[in-house]
C-alpha cells in the first residue's frame, strides 16, 4: 500500500472510531440506521451538458452511462453557473448570496455579506445536518467555499476530508501552479497536506480517498454521506498519455461536426426533443474548415486531453462504485452525479496557453484551457458557457440511482422535472429523516429555499417548481414554469424564452409578452433585494 494510502486509512479509521455522532441503530423519525439511505454525491468540475455519453457525448464514460441505465436522468436541472456559488448552494440549500459565496472563494475573505468568500454561521451544511441525524460524513475532493480555517470542511460538519481546498491546480504537481497572487491549498482532515512529488495525479488521489472511505466504513451500520468533488475536467488540460491516446483522431473532424453528432444523439436518447434546435456557433467561433492544418492539430489535441480527463474521472467513478458494491450497501445508497456549471470558455476562442514552453497539451509542464470553441460543443445544444445564466451556463446533466426505491421499470428513464442545487438539502432531509435546524451552535439559521424532490425520485411524477433565481457578476435570471427571463446586465434588456418550445433560447418573446416580463422582473427584483443584490448595479453586494 502506498504511504499516502496508509495515512488515509489511519485518519479515516480514527475519525470513524472516535468521531461518530449518534448511536448505531438509533431511530430518527421512525427510521433505523440500517434502513436510512446512504448518500454518494459525485460532482464534476466545468463539464458541459453534452460531454458524457448518456447526454449525447462521444467521450467514453461507461460507468457514468451505466448509472444512467440503472437510474433516472433529469434534463431541466440547474446549477449556479460558477464553481463556488454552485458548491455553496449544493451544501447549504440556500442561494449563494445568502451563503456568502456570490463570488469565488478568495485568497482573502471579504467583509460579511453576499461576497465574503466563505460560508457564514447562519447557514448549515449537508454534513452538519446529516451528522446531527447520526450520519458519518466525508468529503473527498474540491472544497472551494472557504480558503482558511475555521472555514474548512472539518469545521463545517465533515468527519473526514481529503482534497483541494482551493481553486484549480496542476493535476500532477501543485508547486507548478503557484503564481504571485494565488496559492493552492490541500488538506487531510484539519491539517495542511502536501502531495508527493512523484506518482500524484489529482483525480486519482480523490478517487483513492473515496474508495478508502467506503472500504473503512463497510462494516459499520451507521449510514454515510460521501461527497466526491472532482476537479476534472477543469483546466489545466492535463491527463495521462494512455487516456489521451484513444482521442488522438476523434476531434480532427472539428467542433462543427462534433456539435452535430452530439445533437443528433441527444435527439435519439430523448435528452431533447425536436422542438429544441441546435443553436448557431458562438459569435467569433471560426468554422473548422477555415483553420490552418496547424491550428486544427493544436485544437484537436486540446480536446483530446479534455476528453481524457473525463474518461479518467469515469474510470475513478467505476472504482468507487465497485467499492460501494463490495460493501454490500449499493442497494440502499442514493448515488448522484452532476456538474457544477457549463463548459468553460475562459481563454477566448482558442483557449489560453500559460507557461506552455512550446509543449503539447497534457503534461505536467503545460498549462492550458480548451477555449470557447470547444466549450460551445461541450454545451450542445445550448448557447453560452460557465459564468453565463443562459442554458449553456446553468443546465447540468444529473443522474440519480437508488435501487431500493427507484423501481427497475423506471431504470433509464428521463425526466423533464425542474430542479436546482438548493433542492439537495430538503430532498436529503426528507429521505433520511434528518431535521433542518432553526438554530445551530447558537445561531439562527436561514430557512431552506429549495424544494424536496423526494417524490419525484421515488415515484417519477413531475411536479411544478417554485421560481429559481440567479445573480452572477451582473447577470440576472429567473426561471418559473416553462419561461426563463435573463439579462447579461448593464444596458442589456430582459430577454424572455419559452423553454418548452425553445430550450436553446433562439427566439426572444419578450416583445410579445410585456406583462409576463414585468411580472417576472418584479419577482427577480423582490428576490434580489431579499438576498442582498444591489438592484441598481445588479451586482451582488453592490460591488
Amino acid at each position: 500500500m502506498k504511504p499516502v494510502a496508509l495515512i488515509y486509512c489511519l485518519a479515516i479509521f480514527l475519525t470513524i472510531t472516535l468521531g461518530w455522532t449518534g448511536v448505531q441503530g438509533q431511530s430518527v423519525q421512525g427510521q433505523t440506521s440500517s434502513s436510512r439511505p446512504n448518500i454518494l454525491l459525485i460532482m464534476a468540475d466545468d463539464m458541459g451538458f453534452s460531454d458524457i455519453g448518456c447526454y449525447g457525448g462521444e467521450i467514453h464514460t461507461p460507468h457514468i452511462d451505466q448509472l444512467a441505465r440503472q437510474g433516472i436522468r433529469f434534463t431541466h436541472f440547474y446549477n449556479n453557473a460558477w464553481c463556488s456559488p454552485t458548491r455553496a448552494s449544493l451544501l447549504t440549500g440556500v442561494y449563494p448570496q445568502q451563503a456568502g459565496m456570490a463570488v469565488l472563494a478568495g485568497q482573502k475573505p471579504g467583509p460579511p455579506g453576499p461576497t465574503q468568500g466563505y460560508l457564514p454561521a447562519n447557514c448549515v451544511t449537508l454534513a452538519e445536518v446529516l451528522k446531527q441525524a447520526g450520519y458519518y460524513t466525508a468529503l473527498s475532493g474540491k472544497w472551494h467555499v472557504g480558503e482558511y480555517r475555521p472555514h474548512w470542511p472539518t469545521d463545517r460538519g465533515f468527519d473526514h476530508y481529503f482534497g483541494l481546498i482551493s481553486v484549480a491546480a496542476n493535476y500532477f504537481d501543485m508547486t507548478k501552479t503557484k503564481s504571485p497572487t494565488v496559492v493552492r491549498h490541500m488538506a487531510l482532515n484539519d491539517k495542511p497536506y502536501t502531495p508527493p512529488k512523484k506518482g500524484f495525479y489529482m483525480t486519482d488521489a480523490i478517487t483513492e480517498d473515496a474508495v478508502h472511505v467506503l472500504e473503512d466504513h463497510s462494516k459499520s451500520d451507521t449510514p454515510f454521506f460521501l461527497y466526491v468533488a472532482y476537479t476534472a475536467p477543469h483546466w489545466p488540460l492535463q491527463a495521462y498519455p494512455k487516456d489521451i491516446a484513444p482521442y488522438r483522431n476523434t476531434y480532427q473532424v472539428g467542433w462543427d461536426s462534433i456539435r452535430e453528432q452530439r445533437y443528433r444523439k441527444q435527439l435519439r436518447l430523448g435528452i431533447i426533443d425536436s422542438s429544441t434546435l441546435l443553436s448557431p456557433p458562438g459569435e467569433g467561433i471560426h468554422p473548422w474548415e477555415s483553420l490552418t492544418p496547424a491550428r486544427q492539430q493544436e485544437m484537436a489535441a486540446k480536446m483530446a486531453v479534455y476528453a481524457g480527463q473525463i474518461s479518467h474521472m469515469d474510470e475513478g467513478i467505476g472504482r468507487i462504485l465497485d467499492a460501494l458494491s463490495r460493501s454490500g450497501k449499493a442497494d440502499n445508497t442514493i448515488v448522484i452525479f452532476l456538474s457544477d456549471n457549463g463548459g468553460c470558455a475562459e481563454g477566448g476562442i482558442w483557449g489560453f496557453d500559460k507557461r506552455n514552453n512550446g509543449l503539447p497539451p497534457g503534461g505536467v509542464d503545460s498549462y492550458m484551457s480548451y477555449g470557447e470553441s470547444w466549450a460551445n460543443a461541450s454545451n450542445t445544444p445550448f448557447r453560452y458557457y460557465k459564468k453565463w445564466l443562459e442554458q449553456g451556463g446553468i443546465a447540468t446533466p444529473i443522474i440519480i440511482r437508488w435501487p431500493a426505491k427507484i423501481a427497475a421499470e423506471r431504470d433509464g428513464s428521463i425526466l423533464n422535472q425542474a430542479g436546482h442545487v438548493t433542492d439537495f438539502m430538503p430532498t436529503f432531509c426528507e429521505l433520511t429523516g434528518a431535521r433542518y435546524p432553526a438554530t445551530y451552535k447558537g445561531n439562527t439559521i436561514l430557512p431552506m429555499v429549495g424544494e424536496s424532490l423526494a417524490g419525484v425520485i421515488e415515484k417519477g411524477a413531475t411536479d411544478p417548481h417554485r421560481p429559481i433565481y440567479w445573480s452572477l457578476n451582473g447577470h440576472r435570471s429567473v426561471i418559473f414554469n416553462h419561461y426563463q427571463l435573463v439579462s447579461s446586465g448593464g444596458k442589456d434588456p430582459w430577454h424572455l424564452y419559452d423553454l418548452q418550445e425553445d430550450r436553446s433560447e433562439l427566439k426572444d418573446v419578450a416583445g410579445k409578452n410585456g406583462a409576463l416580463v414585468k411580472k417576472y422582473a418584479g419577482l427577480w427584483d423582490k428576490w434580489a433585494k431579499s438576498v442582498g443584490v444591489d438592484e441598481k448595479s445588479g451586482k451582488d453586494g453592490g460591488e
